[in-house]
């Protein structure tokens, strides 16, 4: 599981993961930073519009031309430099990755 501790969604996350009894890693984005392949290799599967948090405050502190003007290329830069606008969490289970979190998704990925 990939994320900031003391979100709201990565408590969720986590919560559902230790009740149903699934262990799990956590990279900490902000102890461990994120690596540009695998940011890359997410804004491939999802779009880079769907890793990036638009509903949070990092998005919002942004001033407006950069918002605007984001590509993909910006978008993984400013995704290295600024962790919390990666959007939360996005959990890898074999080649399967989940980005969010949805307890229907997770039960039918996980099995339980």
């Amino acid at each position: 599981m990939y994320g900031i501790p003391n979100c709201g969604s990565i408590k969720k996350a986590r919560a559902w993961l230790e009740a149903a009894g699934i262990e799990y890693d956590f990279h900490d984005y902000k102890k461990q930073g994120v690596d540009e392949q695998l940011l890359r290799s997410w804004a491939k599967q999802f779009g880079w519009q769907q890793v990036v948090n638009r509903r949070g405050m990092t998005w919002r502190k942004l001033d407006e031309a950069t918002r605007e003007g984001m590509d993909e290329n910006s978008a993984i830069q400013i995704m290295q430099d600024k962790h919390s606008i990666i959007k939360r969490p996005i959990v890898t289970i074999a080649d399967q990755v989940l980005l969010g979190f949805d307890e229907a998704s997770y039960q039918q990925a996980l099995g339980a």
